[in-house]
């Protein structure tokens, strides 16, 4: 059984509600007949079904689609949204827009007043579309000190991580995170690996250095972050500054001279920044052949998951029930 087969029968164990906002795309209407049949959470569609192209006509009688322009839930949720933001310049008027014409708003909302546990969106809309309703919202968790994303890769006929399972991060949302920050992530992505992959985390600091084997301020931030990390967060097996090849290979790591628990067999990568993460992850994708869920986020009062614009089916049910077990895990934790 592959790893997202272990989750989705996570998923399955406690009932949740997961909002998909983008019913103008074929790809996440599959989806959610997909996860509505195999029972991975309970599925909620913005849009009106008889929108739904005739080449698409399905049976979508276990799933609850919600239309923002006729739903009993409009006016309190255009009422409330201007009740939030209205000290941020935000109109009736323009909440009255957000509400009826951006499903991400509508769907931020039905998760804020409980009547839905997760959302799945960015099939069709960017990263930002995304997410900033949910910061504006939702927000970030009490315990949270940063919101990041992560990916779920898992790699075929691989030696390496948990049997070719790896959490990256971050790959979509920090751009640049300074070395708090980089601590931060690696927590949070220990914790995220302990929830979806049930085993013990073992967190590497990436860099083009390995101890010590070269000198910049790049590498300096990393080993800062390791520093924090090791003392924040002692109770993780977090280590670093590493390059790629000894964290996940032990021959490698020992000719490098990197010891400790984490070297040579990390399973949670972090890397130093944004544009190393997003094409670190691509590369393995798209060469190495690997499944890749998410942008994932982490850190948010309830999960908010993107996805990547070019996902497959595969992907937006895979995040669906990523989402459901994340969900799982905030109402054990309310």
């Amino acid at each position: 059984m592959n790893i997202i087969d272990v989750i989705k029968e996570k998923a399955k164990s406690k009932s949740t509600k997961i909002v998909l906002p983008e019913s103008m795309d074929s790809r996440v209407l599959e989806a959610a007949l997909i996860a509505s049949k195999e029972k991975i959470c309970e599925v909620i569609v913005l849009g009106d079904k008889n929108d739904i192209p005739e080449n698409l006509k399905n049976d979508y009688s276990n799933i609850t689609f919600i239309n923002p322009l006729n739903s009993e839930f409009t006016n309190s949720f255009i009422d409330k949204l201007y009740e939030l933001r209205k000290d941020k310049g935000l109109t009736y008027d323009e909440a009255k827009r957000l509400i009826l014409e951006d499903y991400m708003y509508y769907a931020c909302m039905l998760v804020k007043e409980g009547y839905a546990d997760g959302i799945v969106s960015g099939a069709c809309h960017s990263s930002s579309n995304t997410l900033r309703p949910a910061l504006q919202i939702i927000k970030a968790a009490p315990d949270s000190s940063l919101v990041s994303s992560f990916f779920l890769v898992s790699v075929p006929n691989c030696k390496y991580g948990y049997d070719g399972n790896f959490i990256f991060a971050d790959c979509g949302l920090v751009q640049n995170p300074n070395s708090e920050e980089l601590a931060n992530i690696a927590y949070s992505s220990a914790k995220s690996f302990e929830l979806l992959l049930n085993d013990t985390p073992y967190v590497a600091l990436l860099s083009h250095s390995t101890k010590g084997s070269a000198k910049h301020d790049d590498v300096s931030k990393v080993c800062e972050a390791v520093e924090i990390a090791k003392d924040k967060f002692s109770n993780y097996k977090i280590d670093g500054e590493f390059q790629l090849d000894a964290a996940i290979d032990p021959e490698v790591a020992k000719i490098k001279g990197a010891f400790g628990d984490v070297a040579g067999r990390a399973n949670v990568l972090v890397f130093p920044d944004l544009d190393a993460g997003n094409i670190g992850y691509k590369l393995v994708q798209r060469l190495g052949n690997a499944s890749a869920y998410g942008p994932i986020t982490q850190g948010i009062a309830s999960p908010v998951n993107d996805l990547s614009r070019g996902c497959s089916v595969e992907d937006i049910v895979g995040a669906i029930a990523i989402t459901a077990v994340q969900a799982q895990n905030k109402k054990i934790h309310r």
